[in-house]
C-alpha cells in the first residue's frame, strides 16, 4: 500500500472515532435535555461510527500494516435545539462522505484496486447515513415549534435501537 494512502486511511480512523465521540456527546446532551429517544438514536449512530473505525483498522491489518492511532479532539457538547444537533450531524456526515470520496480518488490514482473495493462499501454507507440524518432534519423542520410534534419525533427516534 502506498505510504500516502496508508496515512490517509489512518486519518480516516481518527475521523470515524471523532464521529463516534460527536454522536456520544449529542446523545448525552439529548439525555440531559429529556429527549431520550433522540439520545438513543445518537447512541446507535455512535456505535456505527466506532464499527467503521474498526473496519478501517482491520483492513489495514489484513494488508500487513499496523494502524497508528492518534489523539481524538473533544467534540462540542451543547446545541441550541434538537434541530441544531441534527443539522450539525448532517453537516458532519457530509464531511465524512467527502473524506471517503477523496480516499477513493486517491486509491484510483494509485490503481490500488483492493482499496477501491474496500472503500466502495463506505461510499454506499454514507449515502444511507446522510439520508437517515437528513430525514430527521426535515421532520424536525416540519415540527417547528410544536412541542407535541417534537415529542412524537423523539418517541419515534427511540425505535431505531
Amino acid at each position: 500500500m502506498d505510504a500516502k494512502l496508508f496515512a490517509a486511511l489512518n486519518d480516516q480512523i481518527n475521523e470515524e472515532t471523532y464521529s463516534a465521540y460527536l454522536y456520544l456527546s449529542m446523545s448525552t446532551w439529548f439525555e440531559a435535555n429529556h429527549m431520550s429517544g433522540f439520545a438513543g438514536w445518537m447512541k446507535v449512530q455512535a456505535g456505527e461510527e466506532a464499527k467503521h473505525a474498526e473496519k478501517v483498522i482491520e483492513n489495514l491489518q489484513a494488508r500487513g500494516h499496523q494502524p497508528v492511532l492518534k489523539a481524538v479532539a473533544a467534540p462540542p457538547n451543547q446545541w441550541k435545539s434538537a434541530l441544531d444537533a441534527f443539522e450539525a450531524a448532517l453537516a458532519h456526515e457530509k464531511h465524512i462522505s467527502a473524506c471517503y470520496q477523496r480516499l477513493v480518488d486517491q486509491a484510483y490514482e494509485l490503481r490500488d484496486h483492493a482499496s477501491v473495493a474496500f472503500l466502495s462499501w463506505f461510499v454506499t454507507e454514507q449515502v444511507e447515513e446522510e439520508k437517515s440524518t437528513d430525514e430527521m432534519v426535515q421532520k424536525l423542520r416540519l415540527a417547528g415549534e410544536s412541542i407535541g410534534a417534537r415529542m412524537y419525533l423523539d418517541g419515534h427516534a427511540r425505535k431505531r435501537a
